[in-house]
């Protein structure tokens, strides 16, 4: 089973990555700059794989740049919390 198959497991994924990434020094706008660059990438090149992956990528096909940073924010805020 591949980490995007079940959004819990790709949420805990995530949040390793923003724990290392902070352990590293890396702020909250680098961290949300590359997530924005995941985010595209996962609606590019990425079939959804669950209701909430075709929801963000819903949302974020929808959005404009500053909305797709904001989607990219909270799923770094909301990955983090649940780790």
């Amino acid at each position: 089973m591949s980490v995007i198959d079940n959004f819990d497991h790709w949420r805990e994924f995530l949040g390793e990555h923003v724990d290392k990434a902070q352990n590293m020094g890396f702020s909250e706008e680098q961290i949300t700059n590359v997530a924005s660059k995941m985010g595209e990438f996962l609606s590019q090149k990425v079939d959804p794989k669950n209701d909430e992956q075709r929801l963000l990528k819903e949302m974020w096909d929808a959005g404009d740049e500053q909305e797709r940073r904001t989607i990219a924010g909270l799923m770094v805020k909301m990955s983090d919390k649940a780790h």
